[in-house]
């Protein structure tokens, strides 16, 4: 079976101190989804948390529900990473801050249903560059600065379409399969440095994706959709583990495990089906 157990066996349960100040986290589209529950897991954790996305009101609802569990500090930064600058405008953002970023959890993404000819132009550049391009920056800029303290973790969120080429969510899925092959290339590079990159792939979770990819869900996905929280906190485990990969849930992992053996038309055509 596919494994997603790697490297390094260890977790650390509570972020670690530096003169006497808690580290910091940033998370990616916090605004909801996986994306909040991360947010969550890492305060829960002792990690100060930065969390990002369009919607300010949902950001500062989170931030209040974090406070009220966890004394930690919550810096709302609002951005919209999917415009040309985005990226750049957060990490100036959070540079002004003065605190170093030690878990950086890259979230932010959405998809896109249909025939890839049809999407609309704007639309699927805008995927393109909030999957693919501001993962990348983000992971660049703050990647190096992990490498320099000699410490650090990246999660990157893929998904189990990352695997596989999905008829109808065509070009969503290929972004997801670049942050799964740029995330293990990276993970065997910093090896030991010190810096750990973990990619998680979660399938069907309990998120707003469906909805704002325009796909309404079967009664069949409804019956092995895993929860945002069981996946974040399986995330953030897994990160803090340092392992390499994360498949959470035994379904998804026993579907990636059979496509290795199955004739590549037939699962393209089986995935044709179910997307459609």
């Amino acid at each position: 079976m596919m494994s997603d157990n790697t490297d390094n066996a260890r977790e650390a349960p509570q972020a670690p101190r530096s003169n006497n100040q808690r580290e910091l986290a940033l998370v990616t589209g916090a605004s909801g989804g996986i994306g909040g529950e991360l947010a969550l897991e890492l305060a829960g954790r002792g990690y100060d948390v930065i969390i990002t996305a369009r919607r300010a009101d949902r950001l500062m609802a989170l931030k209040a529900k974090i406070e009220a569990a966890h004394r930690v500090r919550v810096h709302v930064l609002p951005e919209d990473l999917g415009v040309p600058g985005g990226a750049e405008s957060l990490i100036r953002q959070v540079d002004v801050l003065g605190q170093p970023v030690s878990f950086l959890a890259n979230n932010a993404g959405f998809g896109l249903h249909g025939d890839f000819l049809d999407h609309e132009p704007g639309r699927l550049e805008q995927m393109l560059r909030l999957n693919m391009l501001v993962l990348t920056t983000l992971t660049l800029h703050f990647g190096r600065t992990m490498r320099a303290r000699g410490r650090g973790c990246v999660l990157q969120v893929s998904s189990v379409g990352g695997f596989q080429s999905s008829p109808y969510y065509a070009a969503y899925s290929a972004t997801k399969a670049y942050v799964l092959l740029l995330s293990e290339a990276m993970h065997f590079e910093l090896r030991k440095s010190g810096v750990t990159v973990t990619t998680l792939c979660p399938g069907l979770t309990d998120t707003e994706f469906h909805e704002v990819a325009e796909h309404p869900k079967t009664g069949i996905a409804a019956l092995t959709t895993m929860s945002a929280s069981t996946v974040a906190q399986a995330g953030v485990r897994a990160a803090l583990r340092g392992r390499r990969l994360l498949i959470p849930g035994l379904m998804n992992k026993l579907t990636m495990f059979m496509l290795r053996f199955l004739p590549r038309s037939w699962t393209i055509a089986g995935t044709g089906l179910m997307m459609k």
